[in-house]
């Protein structure tokens, strides 16, 4: 697998591996590369060439050889009329889309389709374990990632159009099965990016146009996993639509923990449907259409031996690794948008709508005699919204983009509770009769977003972008703020490039992960916060925005013809710092406020092609560190919040070394392909230091190779192997201590797969 490391300069386009280089230098009145305006004279002939073929229609649309400049340049576009016109006119606005975003001083990293399929498991693995072959990004336990030791504070998009957040936690409600590129954008963002901040995975989808036809396919092994899958694509007239759908079952659905190879109680089953649908409607506009579904239904896995602390009746004793808890998840969204691209200007508005939905039933009397609290946990979330995003090419060296965003959202929590009932004040002794309690919240929240931003030309080598963006928060709290955001690219040749920026940030919570508890409903009894009496009651501070200064600086380098090398440092200065924990047994995420923190840290990249062998390997180096805990104070002990208050302390999240690194080669036909992930571990409690330790480093190689057959026994069918954790060496990624950490959790131990796809 192969993984190439821009950074977007002028041109605003992001270099796909397996494809030529954009120049950093274009024109701002040139919406292609200047191949594309070489090649206008033949669009006809070259869309004609990429319809014959899946792979060729691929390549056109990445490098954008079929695409003429006409919306820039003054030329003619071509009548929407025959198939090749219509291949013509859907690269050329794809183009335009594109064109729509910047990502000048941004650091980008893209994973081309040929990349995700040239992963141990291809794109039948989750999306998660694809990000983590990319720099900066770290495992945590349920699946969870975090990009530069943030935790999570990553957005994503689907062909641009911004997908609000859902509640889903075990799961993943995306897949790269239908993405055909994936950008993972971070560092000093421009003014167009906002809220979520930390890194952009956007995720451009699979085209009937370019990729045409469909497949079946059966993916599995070990752990009982059986994961059957299908897509199909394809176009008429001047339609095109793209379908994808997968089901997933298997023993393994949250790790494992304890360091046995097969988890107890631990089956999931989930699902994923894809949808994407575009009408062309001249050679200057289109209307697309996107939907998906997730639904997932988690088993929450057993730790054997655990004592229990309460009593029941006259019953004290429960067998851990019986206990029966689960947890269900939905996540459901739809985006329309209609795109308009002509002459100097081009513009986009979508809307979308995200329902999600997430359900914890607990063990009734298993989590009595445990936790004291057996809770049943509900929480709902939809949100609403209209985006919009424009460019206008002003002169010759400048480059106009603005656009808006509004999001409404209804978030909901209800909880039902069994608990007992405290006979002290400190409540040291208990009552053996259950209690029952019942809470609920509702939370409407708005957000408001404006930006303006400028791509100068100053210089041939030389590129300023430079912006303000403007976000409005009504929700828990009403916060807003205005963000300069500045970067600079310079290109003193053809193989260097070079980049700072600085970033104004305003991120809010997300209001699906607020929790609304009434802590008073729990007074006097076991689902009180522990260390603390209606007496003296704990702090419940509103829950604030996190603002922050964000620097970065990096460059790369070509060294050699495939051989190309990078570093970026960043520094990132926040107030409120937001971050998230489990508190309790439920498996559902709260949000909490760090008054003060920084982030810091340098990625070292590298990426080598040539001919059937790639290569590459990433290694960041880093920390966050906060103080002083500003909301939610319920969620902690009175001495752990003493102690936060006057030291700073790493998060949770923080990993000093995280790398990351891949290889494949095509020997013969056959695509054998390696990657591997080493980290220093996450954060644990040492002694009365919360976050003062770290569980051991960890390393895990996976393998994989995969086989075409075009003709043989009815081809074309492709099959593929791969091999998980090779070495098996046990790891933990949690050790169940640590702010806002609430059980063990070890990585994957060694697992067999393989899978066969039929395509037609």
């Amino acid at each position: 697998m192969a993984m190439l490391r821009t950074t977007a300069a002028a041109c605003g386009l992001a270099v796909l591996p397996f494809a030529p280089a954009f120049s950093d230098t274009a024109p701002p009145s040139v919406l292609t590369p200047p191949q594309a305006a070489a090649a206008a004279a033949n669009t006809r002939q070259a869309a004609a060439a990429a319809a014959n073929t899946r792979q060729a229609a691929a390549a056109a649309a990445n490098t954008g050889l079929a695409a003429p400049a006409a919306a820039n340049t003054g030329q003619a576009a071509p009548a929407a009329g025959t198939t090749e016109d219509i291949v013509v006119t859907a690269a050329r606005l794809a183009k335009a889309r594109s064109a729509i975003e910047t990502r000048i001083g941004a650091t980008v990293y893209t994973l081309s389709d040929k990349a995700i399929l040239n992963q141990p498991g291809g794109e039948d693995i989750p999306l998660n374990q694809t990000l983590l072959q990319t720099p900066g990004v770290s495992q945590d336990s349920y699946g969870q990632i975090h990009l530069r030791n943030d935790h999570a504070n990553i957005q994503y998009r689907i062909d641009g159009v911004i997908l609000p957040e859902g509640i889903s936690f075990f799961g993943q409600s995306l897949t790269s099965r239908f993405a055909s590129s994936i950008d993972l954008i971070t560092g000093s963002l421009p003014a167009q990016y906002g809220l979520v901040t930390t890194g952009i995975v956007d995720i451009q989808t699979k085209s009937g146009t370019f990729q045409p036809g469909g497949s079946i396919g059966l993916y599995g092994g070990s752990h009982g996993w059986i994961e059957p899958s299908a897509e199909y694509a394809g176009s008429f007239g001047h339609f095109n639509y793209y379908f994808a759908g997968d089901y997933t079952r298997n023993g393994i659905g949250i790790e494992n923990p304890t360091r046995s190879y097969e988890p107890i109680h631990d089956d999931t089953q989930q699902g994923h449907g894809f949808g994407y649908v575009e009408d062309i409607i001249d050679p200057t506009s289109k209307i697309t259409a996107i939907f998906g579904v997730y639904q997932g239904a988690f088993q929450i896995p057993d730790n054997p031996g655990q004592p229990t602390a309460f009593a029941l009746g006259n019953r004290n004793y429960f067998n851990s690794s019986l206990l029966n808890e689960s947890q269900t998840e939905s996540n459901d969204y739809g985006i329309l948008s209609y795109l308009k691209a002509q002459d100097d200007y081009s513009f986009q508005v979508s809307a979308f709508e995200r329902y999600s939905r997430l359900a914890y039933t607990p063990d009734h009397v298993g989590d009595l005699l445990f936790y004291g609290l057996s809770q049943n946990a509900v929480r709902s979330d939809v949100a609403e919204g209209v985006q919009a995003d424009g460019s206008y090419q002003l002169g010759q060296n400048h480059t106009l983009r603005f656009g808006l965003l509004f999001t409404g959202e209804r978030a909901t929590s209800s909880t039902s509770s069994d608990v007992f009932a405290c006979l002290a004040a400190d409540c040291s002794t208990v009552g053996t009769s259950r209690l029952h309690v019942t809470d609920g919240s509702g939370e409407d929240g708005f957000t408001y977003s404006a930006y303006l931003q400028d791509e100068w030309h100053v210089a041939p080598t030389l590129t300023l972008n430079y912006g303000l963006r403007y976000d409005v928060l009504n929700a828990y709290t009403d916060a807003e703020q205005l963000s300069p955001r500045v970067n600079v690219v310079w290109k003193p040749d053809a193989s260097t490039t070079l980049h700072a920026g600085y970033s104004r940030y305003f991120t809010p919570p997300s209001l699906e992960n607020i929790s609304g508890q009434s802590v008073g409903k729990f007074a006097g009894t076991t689902g009180y916060p522990g260390g603390y009496t209606p007496a003296s009651p704990p702090l419940d501070s509103r829950i604030l925005p996190e603002r922050s200064n964000y620097f970065d600086v990096g460059g790369e380098h070509v060294f050699l013809p495939g051989l190309k090398l990078g570093v970026d440092g960043y520094w990132k200065i926040a107030r409120d710092l937001i971050d998230e924990g489990q508190f309790g047994a439920p498996i559902i995420e709260s949000v909490f406020n760090y008054a003060h923190a920084n982030v810091l840290g340098i990625e070292f990249t590298g990426t080598y092609d040539s001919g059937d062998f790639s290569a590459y390997g990433n290694l960041s180096i880093g920390r966050e560190k906060a103080s002083q805990l500003a909301s939610q104070e319920f969620n902690f002990a009175p001495d752990d919040i003493a102690y936060i208050a006057s030291h700073y302390i790493y998060t949770d999240h923080s990993q000093f070394y995280t790398a990351s690194l891949g290889a494949s080669y095509n020997l013969y036909g056959t695509h054998l392909n390696a990657d591997a992930i080493y980290g220093t571990g996450l954060r644990e409690d040492a002694g009365d230091v919360p976050n003062g330790g770290a569980v051991a480093p960890y390393f895990q190689l996976n393998l994989g190779a995969t086989r075409r057959f075009e003709t043989l026994f009815g081809g074309p069918f492709e099959v593929n192997a791969a091999i998980l954790n090779v070495t098996d060496r046990i790891y933990e990624i949690r050790s169940g201590s640590g702010v806002g950490v609430f059980a063990s959790q070890y990585g994957p131990r060694r697992a067999f797969y393989a899978g066969i796809r039929k395509f037609f």
